[in-house]
């Protein structure tokens, strides 16, 4: 007998139901920073600043001698990384709060992320939907944590989805 799996209905993200508080889902692969993507993002948003975009600026005046990536980028990386696992099926992202910046990320640094799950609650204005607050992290290569935040977002409950 065949099976036929849909990847967007059946494995991008979750609904309400289908987290519970404490859960820790580890995103994968991760992702090696390169010059270019950070100089290009850099461009984009205009955070053309010399501590990101200038090698000989990074080598004469800064104390690692290398430009460091810009941090909007390393928390959008972060983000998108989380939602084929965690909002893949949200609504409406809610907000963002607590991002840190604890350690600087150069080019060449691989980004790895994982997300817990700190809150679930029925929303009280929107039937059928549910409010996940979640903390995602990002270590490098070293395992070291390069960057925190908590965001909440808004899930249908399951059998209440629209078909996608």
């Amino acid at each position: 007998m065949t099976r036929e799996f849909d990847a967007r209905a059946d494995r991008y993200g979750h609904f309400y139901d289908e987290f519970e508080v404490g859960d820790i889902y580890r995103h994968w692969p991760g992702k090696t920073i390169t010059e270019s993507e950070d100089h290009l993002y850099c461009m984009l948003t205009m955070a053309s600043s010399p501590l990101h975009i200038d090698s000989h600026f990074a080598k004469t005046e800064m104390p690692q001698g290398e430009n460091i990536v810009v941090g909007t980028y390393i928390y959008a990386l972060l983000t998108g990384m989380s939602v084929v696992d965690i909002s893949g099926k949200a609504i409406a992202s809610l907000g963002v709060k607590e991002l840190s910046h604890l350690l600087p990320v150069f080019h060449g640094d691989t980004i790895y992320a994982s997300t817990e799950i700190l809150n679930k609650r029925l929303s009280k204005s929107k039937i059928n939907q549910g409010i996940i607050t979640v903390k995602t992290s990002g270590t490098n290569q070293n395992s070291q944590v390069i960057c925190t935040f908590e965001r909440s977002f808004l899930v249908p409950l399951q059998g209440q989805h629209n078909e996608f």
